[in-house]
């Protein structure tokens, strides 16, 4: 797999969901925890495992000062907005506070956090409006539709017309339905407070259930993409040529394209290259496709099979650069 970098310093991101076919879905990409700009602190180590099921992340962080060194790490999530019209994006959960069912931990100990939340339509914070009239600030919340077919019309009508809220109409089989459905996103950040003393490693564990996009098909040698869009795909995920051919062998056995292949995407913001005081030390990275006749791609150099289906990347005085793209590819299930 070649080597072009797959880390981007970022500490706010956005990622919705673009217009999708009922066959795909999309995902957000979500990464790890970020600090306070410091000098003062070091990244000695950091283990990133990364499969379909979980991503887990153990950092070991040292102050590097003579004294206790108090500073907030946090976790951003990415802003998640639901299409209303094509909003087939993967959430993990449909729970307001927690969409990744994460789970930090500090020297083996559960660490209680800060939930920081706010809606925001076209730019514009619409927190307080929304909590006024009991509607939740998430907009892929179980009960956001409730809430807003039980507002009174004037208010309903009011919503519409700041665009903060659409209508929504159909027929799913018991007649034709009309309501009402979000048109904001949401903004979640955890925080909280960590001392860190002289010279004494801190080890934080960090670990939450992704969001996968998907395609019930596979993108890999696909006839109808254009060359660009060929050469593009390829690029993200490094795709190789045995994969390629692997997917056509596939094809020409089941006696259609992509041979029964189905795409999986992971994508990962790792946030904190540029807050340590100097390049993390060691970087460990492994991968797991989920199956041993799954099919993996990812850009990065040194790849090595620890395992049948796991993958492992080592760096030292690692800095990062730009984002990780993992594209796994399921094979079909023989019946």
């Amino acid at each position: 797999m070649p080597f072009r970098g797959f880390f981007s310093a970022l500490l706010l991101f956005v990622c919705a969901g673009p217009a999708l076919a009922n066959d795909s879905t999309a995902n957000f990409a979500a990464g790890g925890l970020v600090l306070t700009k410091t000098d003062a602190i070091e990244m000695r180590r950091e283990d990133l495992a990364i499969s379909l099921e979980r991503i887990s992340v153990d950092y070991e962080f040292v102050n590097v000062t003579d004294q206790p060194v108090t500073t907030t790490v946090a976790f951003p999530l990415p802003e998640i907005a639901i299409d209303p019209f094509n909003g087939n994006v993967d959430l993990p959960s449909d729970n307001p506070d927690d969409p990744f069912l994460f789970e930090t931990m500090v020297d083996g100990k559960p660490v209680e956090m800060t939930i920081d939340r706010a809606a925001y339509h076209d730019g514009e914070n619409v927190s307080n409006r929304l909590a006024e009239l009991g509607v939740p600030l998430a907009p892929f919340a179980g009960n956001v539709v409730d809430a807003l077919d039980a507002l009174p019309e004037a208010e309903q009508q009011a919503l519409v017309a700041d665009e903060i809220a659409v209508v929504n109409e159909y027929d799913a089989g018991k007649g034709w339905e009309r309501h009402l459905a979000p048109n904001w996103s949401i903004r979640l950040a955890y925080h909280w407070d960590q001392t860190f003393p002289p010279g004494r490693t801190v080890r934080v564990s960090h670990s939450y259930k992704p969001s996968v996009g998907s395609f019930v098909s596979t993108e890999v040698g696909a006839s109808y993409q254009s060359p660009e869009e060929a050469r593009q795909f390829r690029a993200r995920y490094c795709v190789e040529d045995d994969i390629i051919a692997a997917v056509k062998r596939a094809g020409a056995k089941a006696g259609f394209e992509g041979g029964g292949y189905q795409d999986r995407y992971i994508d990962y913001v790792l946030t904190t290259g540029a807050n340590w005081a100097k390049p993390i030390g060691t970087f460990r990275l492994v991968v797991d496709k989920g199956a041993a006749k799954n099919l993996v791609s990812f850009c990065a150099s040194g790849v090595k099979k620890i395992a049948p289906t796991k993958f492992e990347v080592v760096y030292q005085d690692f800095v990062p650069k730009e984002d990780l793209h993992v594209l796994i590819l399921v094979a079909p299930t023989e019946e």
